[in-house]
């Protein structure tokens, strides 16, 4: 695909700022690009609803394709840069698993990172404080059986999600870039010959570019129906809950790992600074479809404010399920808060970061498929090599737009959505346990 009639000063329109948005604006920056503007719907950034507008998100290169074990560790290192003032937090990173986990202590290895294998309850125990496994309050972890792969991998833990995201806004809005909230672009603007040249918002605002960057997320295919991306770029409502811990209850699970259960989807956060603890399901999610519409739409506390944080009662029992398992005290506790996590899912688990077939202005940057935010640092760079045609062929192929799907990468633990059921839907103190 031939790149845009680039001037001397090329202009570039982001459409999204989040996770895709902001690192795309950096790298371009970081490669002498002086006019980029970028154009987000909500009235106040980071946007509430976001998936990157989160408390915190899991940093690991426990992959079970050593393409993604490669840039997650170049993105780690980029992590540890003052840039991101302590955002990223190296508690490790515990992975309980089947085949995926085994492939990926292999690429793990293979990439330097700092791991141990664990090959009993014991061992696995060993990896928290001692205080916990003494008085009862961490699982067993005997539902391991001989054939399960688990390991520990020291180079990981997780990130302030929102934090990292107000920063790197802050940091391009520092350095000339036009970040523009309150912008929900309604149209692609195209010149004579059918090539995207700009976009015009719900305002009648136009902003002219020479490349225009979609990275809007899960809004992605809902806002543009006519590039028909359904398939490519599908929303699905991914259950997260919170408990909210007292300071002497959040000490006892400070300096606890990241937990990572790729048998179940299970994971779990030590506590934030302010107590948190916050844990969630990685599956293949919920989708939602508005009347009147056959593509899949975040249903979230700004289209839904009364109940736009609550999820289904059936995940609120699985989530406190699983959580029992692993520190059996706090599924006790009530939660502090529940939220579907708007992920925009491809059906192979592949980003989409390519030129929009036969439209060589325009640019898509999305489909995180629920393990993109890790990327921030990075992420943009894949993006900025796309606009200037240097992304390796290899990376070029497995990320375009029409590409043919792979099956899915075995990183979930179901692949197929569900229809969300709005009568299903609860507030967290709906599901209390008996005390």
């Amino acid at each position: 695909m031939a790149s845009p009639n680039f001037s001397p000063n090329p202009a570039v329109v982001i459409v999204g700022a989040g996770a895709f948005g902001l690192s795309t604006a950096y790298h371009l920056l970081e490669r002498g690009y002086t006019d980029v503007t970028v154009l987000d719907r909500a009235e106040h950034l980071p946007a509430v609803d976001a998936a990157s507008t989160d408390i915190n998100k899991v940093v690991r290169s426990c992959y079970g394709d050593p393409i993604y074990t490669r840039l997650a560790r170049q993105a780690i290192e980029e992590w540890r840069d003052d840039m991101w003032q302590n955002c990223y937090h190296e508690c490790g990173v515990l992975n309980l698993g089947d085949a995926y986990t085994e492939q990926s202590i292999i690429n793990d290895l293979k990439h330097g990172a700092k791991t141990e294998r664990l090959d009993s309850p014991a061992s696995i125990k060993a990896q928290f404080p001692s205080d916990l496994h003494n008085s009862g309050r961490l699982g067993t972890f005997t539902s391991l059986d001989v054939s399960s792969t688990s390991y520990f991998n020291h180079d990981g833990g997780w990130a302030e999600a929102e934090r990292a995201v107000s920063l790197l806004m802050e940091h391009v809005k520092k350095r000339g870039v036009k970040v523009l909230p309150g912008k929900a672009v309604q149209e692609l603007v195209k010149d004579e010959r059918g090539q995207t040249k700009g976009v015009r918002c719900a305002d009648d605002t136009e902003y002219e570019a020479n490349v225009v960057v979609l990275a809007l997320g899960s809004w992605t295919a809902s806002a543009f129906p006519s590039l028909n991306l359904t398939d490519k770029c599908l929303a699905t409502g991914q259950s997260v809950a919170t408990i909210q811990l007292t300071p002497e209850e959040a000490e006892e699970y400070r300096k606890t790992p990241v937990i990572v259960d790729f048998r179940t989807g299970f994971y779990i956060f030590p506590p934030t600074h302010r107590d948190v603890v916050k844990f969630g399901i990685h599956a293949a999610g919920h989708t939602y479809t508005v009347p009147g519409s056959t593509i899949s739409t975040p249903r979230t506390i700004v289209s839904d404010p009364d109940s736009g944080l609550w999820i289904p009662r059936s995940i609120l029992k699985e989530l406190r399920d699983q959580l029992r398992g692993v520190y059996p005290a706090l599924a006790e506790k009530p939660f502090s808060g529940t939220r579907l996590c708007w992920y925009t899912d491809s059906p192979d688990g592949d980003w989409v970061i390519g030129r929009y077939p036969s439209d060589s202005g325009l640019v898509l940057a999305t489909s995180g498929s629920g393990h993109a935010f890790k990327f921030l640092p990075t992420l943009g760079k894949l993006v900025a090599d796309v606009i200037e045609n240097k992304l390796d062929p290899k990376l070029a192929a497995r990320f375009a737009v029409d590409r043919q799907a792979k099956p899915p990468n075995g990183e979930r633990v179901s692949v197929v959505s569900q229809e969300l059921n709005i009568d299903e839907l609860c507030e967290p103190e709906d599901l209390i346990p008996t005390l």
